[in-house]
């Protein structure tokens, strides 16, 4: 019964799935540009927070370029023949893309955490504590996370890695045939992939839960040390950096449970009730697949936030550029209406004295 017929989709595909990509690719598109102009206008480029937010941004504007095709393939895969070059874009390129960028972001979200932790290893709390626990080379580690130059081949290791594998995985099966003949695009070869993308499926998945336990371990190692030095020494200036740095990583932290962890618990899930030959629960399956992925790319037109959020540099350009227009504005506001009162200045003496 799994055969190209029995997969189906449903108006929630058709309809709803390309309405949400549209709006996020609108959303998304303007706020990372946004936030690409401000970071571009930044003079210290060589800063690892800059290194970070940099790809981060680039990483968001790669999943939003895949939008438009995706919701090009939701509206109308299902009637596209499975040779077509509509097809191919939409599936190999499109999906390509997106799962680059996203798990670039999941890493360098990871990476960003770690280097805000890093930060507070300035603090002589801090590098006390984390003499007695956890070792040289646990402080050795972090600290390689504030280095720019760190960040950089960091960065460049990520993207390397993840589009590698993710070509292989790609380039295999799409010389491998397929053991049915397809017609139509939406067929459970495409929703599903073959061996190799199950197995770099699940090799990413371990990746995000890394990632995640990374990120949630930072927070709650913060959050415990916090209590302990309030109950025995008053931090004094240094609450304000404590908790700067504790909100931006719960920030991070939210971002990850609420866009990503959904679509990396249901995955395996999917594969392992993908054997059933119910074409009832194959299309479930596949939709609340499909949906979660959205939900996933969802996170990068909230990543503009967590740039708000996390750089200072970046929130004070950002307020300059409105203070700038609003300024603008209230400046022809005010030529034109000096202009308009200008000749009942000639006419009235009190209204120029009003005036003046």
């Amino acid at each position: 019964m799994r055969n190209s017929t029995c997969l189906q989709p449903s108006l929630a595909t058709t309809v709803a799935l390309p309405v949400i990509y549209s709006f996020l690719f609108t959303t998304g598109s303007f706020g990372n540009i946004l936030s690409a102009w401000i970071l571009s206008r930044q003079t210290s480029t060589k800063r690892t927070q800059y290194m970070y937010l940099a790809n981060l941004v680039a990483a968001n504007l790669l999943i939003c370029s895949t939008m438009p095709f995706l919701a090009a393939y939701f509206a109308s895969g299902y009637q596209w023949t499975y040779d077509s070059a509509m097809c191919r874009i939409a599936n190999h390129l499109g999906t390509l893309i997106m799962h680059v960028s996203m798990y670039v972001t999941i890493t360098i979200l990871c990476s960003i955490a770690l280097s805000q932790y890093a930060t507070l290893k300035k603090s002589n709390d801090i590098t006390q504590y984390s003499q007695t626990v956890n070792e040289s080379f646990y402080r050795c580690v972090l600290e390689k996370f504030r280095q720019p130059k760190f960040a950089k081949h960091l960065c460049i290791t990520i993207w390397l890695t993840v589009v590698c594998v993710t070509v292989i995985a790609i380039t295999y099966d799409a010389e491998v045939k397929p053991l049915q003949k397809f017609h139509k695009c939406y067929n459970i070869k495409v929703e599903a992939g073959e061996y190799t993308t199950k197995i770099a499926a699940s090799v990413a998945t371990a990746c995000f839960f890394a990632s995640f336990i990374t990120v949630l371990m930072s927070y709650y190692s913060l959050t415990r040390h916090l209590s302990k030095i309030q109950k025995n020494t008053c931090i004094g200036k240094k609450h304000l950096i404590y908790k700067t740095v504790k909100r931006n990583i719960l920030v991070i932290q939210i971002i990850l449970t609420v866009c990503f962890l959904p679509y990396h618990i249901f995955r395996p899930v999917f594969y392992v009730l993908l054997t059933n030959k119910d074409c009832q629960r194959l299309n479930y399956l596949v939709e609340i697949k499909n949906f979660l992925t959205c939900l996933a790319a969802a996170k990068s037109s909230l990543d503009p936030l967590i740039t708000l959020f996390i750089d200072k540099r970046f929130k004070k350009s950002l307020y300059g550029l409105f203070r700038k227009s609003t300024s603008k504005h209230h400046k022809r506001t005010a030529d034109i209406f000096t202009d308009e009162t200008s000749p009942n200045r000639k006419k009235d003496g009190k209204m120029s004295v009003e005036y003046n």
